[in-house]
């Protein structure tokens, strides 16, 4: 094989052209949230939304709904909102309310599913984003631009918060408000991707970008900036080594994120 060939041969086939405009349409918004979500310390926010997904999926065969991606996200969207609203009722921190919520779950989703056959939501599990549909695409182009659109509209207010919940307060912000559109906003992103990027890895790339970003931006608007590019370069690159190497293509994105970021640790410690 040329390397021509190597370079181009995946434009061949209609699964990669798809999977590499999802690629393309679903990493910003990665990027974007990530960039927020460990700013507020909310690194595994994403991780208990997967969990969720995956009761909302067990609650869908339970009651017969034909569709379980709506019951995934209505689960969610409840699931992230509860997470807020317990946070600020019961003044616990937001790492053991997460962890509270997530461990519920996750045993929940595995108690409901014990019926129907672990099988049948394996790629909730895993991830397939070589399995993506032009419809599916569709759906992904409409989620980038209400992202941008909310990210626009809060930006303001979900940094303030981040950096200052009293300041954010004293400026006239409604704290819980915020928190609760971003986590919601986020329980949807998960729960539309998780059947193409996987139970498993969805934190790591919410949470390796934006990790990377805080070790070479100099400030806020890099930082978001640094983080949605190397999360569109890694799914790129990691889309392509899947396809020629024949590995889980969310695993292997998050495999070059995870090189990237200890590749800045050891050239920042320099």
């Amino acid at each position: 094989m040329s390397f021509y060939e190597f370079l181009f041969d995946w434009t061949n086939y209609t699964f990669m052209r798809n999977a590499f405009l999802a690629i393309l349409l679903i990493t910003p918004v990665f990027g974007l949230l990530g960039s927020m979500i460990v700013n507020n310390k909310m690194s595994f926010f994403s991780d208990a939304l997967g969990h969720s997904a995956l009761t909302g999926a067990g609650i869908g065969v339970v009651l017969g709904i034909s569709n379980i991606n709506v019951s995934m996200i209505v689960f969610s969207v409840i699931f992230a909102a509860g997470i807020v609203y317990i946070k600020h009722v019961g003044k616990t921190s937001m790492d053991t309310t997460i962890g509270v919520f997530s461990s519920v779950a996750v045993a929940l989703g595995l108690v409901l599913l014990s019926g129907e056959g672990y099988g049948k939501y394996s790629s909730l599990i895993v991830g397939d984003i070589l399995s993506i549909t032009p419809k599916e695409t569709v759906m992904l182009f409409v989620l980038l631009a209400v992202v941008l659109l909310v990210w626009f509209v809060l930006y303001r207010q979900l940094t303030l918060v981040s950096l200052s919940k009293s300041i954010a307060t004293s400026r006239g912000i409604n704290v819980v408000a915020v928190e609760t559109m971003f986590t919601v906003l986020i329980a949807v992103v998960v729960t539309v991707s998780i059947k193409w990027v996987g139970l498993l890895i969805i934190n790591s790339l919410f949470i390796l970008p934006a990790a990377c970003s805080r070790m070479i931006a100099k400030n806020m608007k890099q930082y978001v900036w640094f983080s949605v590019v190397i999360s569109v370069l890694c799914g790129i690159a990691g889309l392509f080594t899947a396809f020629h190497l024949g590995t889980p293509a969310g695993a292997t994105v998050a495999l070059y994120c995870g090189v990237l970021y200890f590749l800045f640790f050891v050239l920042k410690r320099r």
